[in-house]
């Protein structure tokens, strides 16, 4: 990998939304009649961070590092290997200075979860909860996510070099 100052990824994720399993997004248990279908808890907001992060370092993907192959990731909470990415960031010489999200979802509203969502991921990534921006959107009734089928995100990271 090549010495650079700054580093930029993007990330972005879907699950379809299943009844019987309950809806996780950015670590908050959200109330509602279903949940996000996936191998782990499906956090479909952390899943486009994790993304974004990889993406900035270069590095494969989600689903190559985390397979649903993979029983060990069965369930997992997305927390956990939130926490493994950061560690691989770390180790590559780079710290995250600030993360921009877009859930988008026609329902549940999100806007009262983002405030707690922040607070369980700031200390995850290393940031004051100033420098995590969570936006929640709707499809506007277009579209999968817009017909209540599913949940999307989308994560833009920026990594300074440490010491840089």
């Amino acid at each position: 990998m090549s010495e650079q100052q700054y580093r930029i990824g993007l990330g972005y994720d879907i699950h379809k939304l299943v009844e019987g399993r309950a809806l996780i997004i950015g670590g908050v248990k959200i109330p509602f009649e279903k949940g996000l279908d996936g191998h782990s808890d499906a956090d479909v907001l952390v899943h486009a961070i994790i993304d974004a992060l990889l993406g900035a370092l270069a590095m494969d993907d989600i689903g190559t590092l985390f397979p649903d192959t993979d029983d060990r990731f069965k369930d997992a909470d997305s927390l956990l290997l939130l926490k493994q990415v950061c560690d691989k960031v770390q180790a590559q010489g780079y710290w995250i200075s600030n993360i921009d999200t877009n859930i988008i979802a026609q329902e549940p509203k999100l806007m009262p979860y983002i405030p707690q969502m922040k607070a369980i991921l700031a200390p995850y990534l290393g940031l004051d909860q100033m420098d995590v921006s969570i936006k929640a959107k709707t499809k506007e009734h277009l579209d999968a996510v817009g017909n209540k089928q599913a949940i999307e995100a989308q994560a833009v990271v920026m990594l300074e070099k440490i010491g840089a």
